[in-house]
């Protein structure tokens, strides 16, 4: 940082990586606060000698600047801290006024804190804030980044799920048949996914091949929580979500059952390949698909969040458990990858649902912006990071948005006059067209009594009909 950066960080009014303090003669207390910070976040500048009034900063200067920098960094690399901090240090002179800057780098051993862990800090727009217990935990569980999910359990390949092993081994096949594990048995093939060492199950195996009831055993409430939401928020909704899925065997189950959704929740115009046949290549799908297999591969599971994806009209939003290993800049800019769980990776990838290099979140950022003209927004704090993907295009309308959602198929001119609980009915009979009374009701709040009388509005409009029995038929919108 030279002469003209410190001026410029001066001038700006929030810094993530950038923090004054006055230290005239002496260290600020506070100055242990901003340490512990930049440690357990993305590093950062401190800068002594600045005195800062409101929005005003003004150069004052330190005395005694070589014992000012001699104290400071013999404290942090003493017994204050329970980690050892190795800073990079420069000095300024302003017209006489000495200014230290010492850089504080990210560590990789967290939680960093001073005297005791109730003194740990994170950094949180331009200040110092104070971790909670559920924060500090997470960063001792990152110090094992990469490495959980390859600890043994006490189950053997008896507690693993024979339907998840041979649906595999079947999608395997059908992708890739010229793959070697193709020709392996059970056994070994589960010994070369490192699902099985030993004779024992490491957890990354039993996570996508266990049965449910065993991977409860040894976590809490296991889950991957998937909700669709009627609006662009709760409040605005007719009800708080019409669809929630949180209840699945395992995360090979999971992901079958989700990206089945989510594929009718993106626009997928249908294409064919040179030889006739469909294909699901396009950037969007493959965007969609990538941050799914991101969530499964990068989610803390010992986190007391879960896993969430939650589809709003305008957005699909994707809450990994867990902070990412770099910030999304480096990874994109050294295409760094370092999977949170490996083994759930290595699943993944030897059926071509995960890239084989790097993180996938240059086909995550590209690929949807190749069709929706606008990028996903990735954020974050030191136990999670989101992904939040616009559905609505440059100069679409939300209204249109709920309409073609809720109701495609339909011919626009039918739309009109609809009620916001009938256009969700007719996308529940669209999605499940053998939804029964109770569960529109259930799912849109209303009586039965009420469902009956919007279906008989339905009906006369023209916009849906009965097939078979009251008991055995079906629902069919009409257009579908």
């Amino acid at each position: 940082m030279d002469h003209k950066e410190l001026f410029d960080r001066l001038e700006e009014l929030e810094w993530e990586d950038f923090e004054v303090k006055e230290a005239k003669t002496s260290i600020p207390k506070s100055s242990f606060e901003t340490v512990s910070a930049f440690s357990n976040t993305n590093g950062g500048w401190l800068v002594f000698g600045v005195r800062q009034t409101g929005k005003i900063f003004e150069i004052s200067g330190v005395e005694d600047a070589e014992k000012i920098e001699q104290d400071f960094t013999t404290v942090i690399r003493g017994d204050k801290f329970n980690n050892k901090i190795r800073v990079g240090s420069q000095k300024y002179n302003f017209d006489g006024k000495v200014v230290l800057a010492f850089y504080v780098p990210s560590s990789e051993n967290k939680p960093v804190y001073f005297n005791s862990r109730k003194n740990t800090f994170i950094r949180t727009g331009s200040g110092d804030q104070r971790a909670t217990d559920v924060e500090i935990d997470a960063m001792y569980r990152d110090s094992a980044f990469g490495f959980k999910d390859q600890e043994l359990t006490d189950f053997v390949i008896d507690d693993l799920d024979e339907k998840t092993i041979s649906d595999y081994r079947t999608y395997l096949e059908n992708v890739n048949p010229e793959h070697r594990y193709t020709q392996l048995s059970t056994e070994e093939l589960l010994e070369k996914l490192q699902v099985v060492i030993n004779g024992r199950i490491t957890i990354g195996g039993l996570l996508v091949f266990g049965r449910e009831d065993n991977i409860n055993r040894m976590l809490t409430d296991f889950r991957v929580d998937y909700l669709e939401i009627m609006g662009t928020s709760y409040s605005d909704a007719p009800t708080r979500y019409n669809y929630r899925l949180y209840e699945e065997e395992n995360l090979f189950r999971f992901y079958f059952s989700i990206i089945e959704r989510l594929i009718k929740k993106i626009d997928l115009p249908f294409t064919l390949r040179a030889d006739g046949l469909a294909t699901d290549r396009q950037p969007q799908f493959i965007a969609i698909r990538e941050a799914l297999v991101n969530l499964l591969m990068h989610s803390d599971y010992f986190s007391p969040m879960k896993p969430r994806i939650r589809v709003f009209l305008d957005r699909i939003e994707f809450l990994n458990p867990g902070s990412l290993p770099k910030d999304i800049e480096s990874i994109m800019r050294e295409d760094f990858t370092m999977p949170r769980n490996p083994i759930v990776t290595r699943i993944f990838r030897v059926i071509k649902l995960a890239e084989n290099a790097g993180s996938g979140f240059d086909k995550m950022i590209t690929g949807w912006k190749a069709y929706y003209e606008d990028v996903p927004v990735v954020s974050g704090g030191v136990d999670y990071y989101k992904i939040t993907f616009p559905l609505v295009k440059v100069g679409e309308k939300v209204t249109e948005k709920l309409v073609d959602g809720l109701v495609d198929g339909l011919v626009d001119g039918l739309v009109d006059g609809l009620v916001e609980t009938q256009i969700l009915m007719l996308q529940l009979m669209r999605e499940n067209p053998h939804v029964s009374k109770r569960e529109m009701a259930e799912s849109v709040g209303i009586s039965t009594t009420a469902i009956d009388k919007n279906i008989v509005s339905l009906k006369k409009k023209g916009l849906l009909k009965r097939i078979g029995s009251p008991k055995g038929g079906y629902w069919e919108v009409v257009g579908e």
